[in-house]
């Protein structure tokens, strides 16, 4: 492994991003560490955090996953999949709206579930796991709100421009939700060793983090036909993180957490997107020479 953190930097560098790395090996507690300590902007990866909690909730019996929400169209948290996206009224499960949030990173199934198990749950649900680097601090709907405010009457045009990025306070993990790369591998692994939730609802979260659409990061790092990888990504301006887990075939489980910060302000930054698969594969692979 000694040349792997050497690797990580050339990586991250060649691709025009800051990155903080954590890696683990589920079964062995083996890891790589590229700033796994650093505190970033979550972003849609603390939708991971309301998934455990939702479950966690589930197996107390404090809600039943089969239990029926409805969302009208009216003030429905913006965003370009699932639920935020469409215009009809729609009733749908718990467990539904958790596989909207988690494979499409649907911003509206998100609040719904965080208005059903509030931020309170979710940041003790963090605090029970040992999350010690990790907070919610609002809906989605408020992160959205605030860059909003931020951006000024210039509206989405405004986020080209790197001053206005340095005064978005969703972009800073002190008024921000944030983690960092080890919160997020522990919280991983705590799901695949059903440390998080028994097995059953382990099970059922391993299956909706089995089931997201994006293969252009973490995943792209692997691209073997019996490698799965399991993940959820976040995106901000700036801002391209996913963290996941990378199953072999041989049994081998790894949990990987990339997030990577830019000073270019393009919506589509395909390096940055990339490096997280590079990334992520340099580090496992490092391990697995390890084991």
């Amino acid at each position: 492994m000694t040349d792997t953190p050497g690797r990580l930097r050339t990586a991250f560098a060649d691709a025009g991003v800051t990155g903080w790395l954590h890696a683990v090996d589920i079964d062995t507690g083996a890891q790589v560490d590229a700033g796994a300590d650093h505190t970033v902007p979550t972003a849609s990866v603390h939708k991971l955090c309301v998934l455990v909690t939702l479950h966690e909730l589930a197996a107390r019996g404090e809600l039943e996953l089969t239990e029926r929400i409805a969302c009208p169209p009216d003030g429905r948290t913006p965003g370009p999949t699932g639920l935020a996206a469409m215009l009809d009224p729609v009733e749908l499960s718990l467990r539904d709206a958790a596989f909207l949030m988690m494979s499409v990173s649907d911003n509206t199934a998100a609040d719904l579930l965080l208005d059903r198990v509030g931020l309170d749950a979710v940041n003790r649900t963090s605090a029970r796991l040992g999350l010690t680097g990790t907070r919610a601090v609002q809906r989605f709907g408020a992160m959205l709100d605030g860059m909003r405010e931020d951006a000024g009457p210039a509206g989405a045009r405004a986020l080209a421009d790197p001053h206005v990025i340095a005064r978005l306070r969703a972009l800073d993990p002190a008024t921000a939700g944030h983690s960092t790369p080890r919160d997020m591998t522990r919280l991983l692994g705590a799901i695949w060793r059903d440390e998080a939730c028994p097995p059953e609802y382990g099970a059922a979260m391993r299956r909706i983090l089995g089931l997201q659409v994006w293969p252009h990061r973490l995943a792209a790092g692997f691209p073997f036909d019996d490698v799965h990888v399991a993940g959820k990504t976040g995106t901000l301006p700036t801002l391209r993180h996913e963290v996941g887990v990378v199953e072999y075939p041989d049994g081998g489980r790894y949990a990987v957490a990339v997030f990577t910060r830019t000073a270019h302000t393009a919506a589509t930054l395909p390096r940055a997107d990339a490096v997280i698969g590079t990334a992520a594969r340099i580090a496992v692979d490092a391990l697995r020479a390890g084991r």
